[in-house]
């Protein structure tokens, strides 16, 4: 699907940058619709697209080093408004004849910039703000065709505009949070450079969305993938507020959920929202494929494929059906280069109903597929999911299994699931719930002594694994209150029969993952 097409979008060349997301984000946030696309494209693609603006990415490399990314020339001779970011001002410098070289001074964190024109571009700024560099290189003035509008004390070209086209440059970065002023500047060029009017909201997306379903579907039946992650639960509240009892929703149960999981997303949907919902009861199924496996891998190619043959035995059941729903979002569309106009990079191991689509003969539906997490989770509220649920913490595909370290049985998965229960029990009653982007117990594969009452113990150890993350790439581990992470190890040592030793996770990503396995 193509929200709003006949809209405004902006687009934004991906040269690279670890912040590429991170600027969809932001425009976004301004209620403009935005689009990755690959450097590549050539100016007739950006034509048919027809944008009110462009945005460069930054990017590791230098616009003078061979096989440097660069991007098809004849873009800036579109009309079309460019705003250049760090690498991206550097390259649309380099393109029209300027001279880009190495600073004498480098800069990389948090710099003190003063704004000469706090017009246009820098309109609404204060004359000195803080700003976030990363750069090594610099846009020289000297027979340049650019105008400097702000400097710091090492970069006298901070941010420039094209003395007669609608180029933009910010050798800063003004999509992070270190950058305070940086939505601002971004506003500016959205909405004064681009003449955008904000027509990107979530209301619109939604009627749009139930309109083009309904005409896409017609009278036939759509299966969705229901795991009872936030992604897929949202999917599944669209596809039933667009195609009433033509959705039907499957659930696997596959023994490896978190506690009272599937009785919750019973409730959710079969209750609330009066769902065609189809439980599936497979958890002996799964942990006799699991027994005795105890490589990560292996133990994720093995839920993966029972996963698809108990799909493909329930989805034979409903007839019909023509199309499967799936919670793809923005950025796996993005990792996985599945967009047309998308950067190409890995896909992801495993995914929930991967090659589902293929397997079944079914046509596949993204209702999702052009949003941000945060945006899925403003769009679960409107479509009235409860907030338990949208607010959910990510869970990964193969469910316990990758937290329940070494060999899987059921006795075992139980003290994971009770002692996972009460470390959510008591974020949430402490109100860490929301402060934390993902938390959860591990069980190790290891025992420890211990000592209970007058008795010796040797009995498990489990580790308590919580981060804070904007994107989950990277990770810093949460500094929870030592009082809360006291409560949790005690409660899990008295409550959880097998456990005499709670440890607490303090490795960032990278190095370390979010997940053990």
């Amino acid at each position: 699907m193509n929200p709003l097409p006949e809209h405004e979008r902006i687009l934004i060349f991906d040269f690279g940058s670890q912040y590429g997301q991170l600027i969809a984000r932001r425009v976004r946030e301004q209620h403009v619709f935005c689009q990755i696309v690959r450097n590549t494209i050539s100016a007739e693609r950006v034509r048919e697209l027809n944008p009110k603006g462009i945005i460069f990415s930054g990017g590791p490399a230098s616009v003078y080093a061979p096989g440097a990314p660069t991007c098809d020339p004849k873009i800036l001779d579109l009309g079309i408004p460019i705003l250049g970011i760090c690498y991206g001002m550097q390259l649309t410098a380099h393109l029209l004849g300027g001279k880009v070289l190495p600073a004498n001074k480098r800069e990389f964190g948090r710099a003190q910039c003063t704004v000469a024109d706090t017009h246009g571009l820098l309109a609404g700024v204060p004359r000195e703000m803080q700003v976030w560099m990363s750069h090594g290189d610099q846009v020289q003035a000297e027979g340049s065709d650019f105008v400097s509008l702000a400097s710091t004390d090492t970069c006298p070209m901070a941010a420039v505009k094209h003395r007669t086209r609608p180029i933009f440059g910010l050798q800063f970065h003004p999509e992070v949070s270190h950058t305070p002023h940086g939505s601002q500047i971004l506003r500016n060029f959205l909405y004064q450079a681009c003449g955008c009017t904000g027509q990107w909201k979530l209301g619109s997306f939604i009627d749009q969305n139930v309109t083009e379903l309904r005409q896409r579907v017609g009278q036939h039946r759509v299966i969705c993938g229901l795991s009872g992650g936030v992604d897929s639960s949202v999917a599944a509240a669209l596809l039933i507020k667009a195609l009433g009892s033509q959705i039907a929703c499957i659930f696997v149960d596959n023994g490896l959920l978190r506690k009272n999981e599937a009785e919750v997303v019973r409730q959710t949907f079969r209750d609330h929202f009066k769902a065609d919902l189809h439980c599936v009861d497979a958890r002996e199924r799964f942990l006799t494929a699991l027994a005795g496996v105890s490589d990560p891998q292996e133990k994720r190619r093995i839920i993966g494929h029972v996963f698809i043959d108990v799909f493909k035995d329930e989805a034979r059941t409903i007839d019909n059906a023509k199309f499967l729903a799936q919670g793809t979002l923005y950025p796996d569309v993005i990792e996985s280069g599945a967009a047309a106009d998308g950067p190409a990079a890995n896909i992801k191991l495993h995914h929930n109903v991967g090659g589902l689509p293929k397997e079944l003969g079914f046509d596949l539906i993204e209702p999702l597929r052009d949003l941000f997490k945060d945006e899925v989770r403003r769009l679960g509220l409107e479509l009235g999911l409860p907030e338990n649920i949208v607010w959910r913490h990510p869970f990964p595909g193969p469910g316990l299994a990758v937290r329940c370290l070494g060999t899987i049985s059921e006795d075992r998965l139980e003290v994971l699931r009770n002692a996972d229960a009460i470390v959510l029990e008591e974020l949430k009653a402490s109100g860490w719930y929301r402060k934390t982007s993902q938390a959860f117990a591990v069980l190790l594969p290891v025992q420890s002594v211990g000592v209970m009452g007058d008795g010796r113990t040797y009995e498990n150890a489990v580790a308590v694994r919580a981060v804070q993350t904007d994107d989950f790439m990277t990770a810093d581990w949460s500094h929870l209150p030592y009082e809360l992470l006291a409560k949790m190890s005690t409660r899990i040592i008295n409550e959880v029969r097998g456990v005499n030793r709670v440890v607490y996770d303090i490795s960032s990503k990278p190095p370390a993952t979010i997940e053990w396995e």
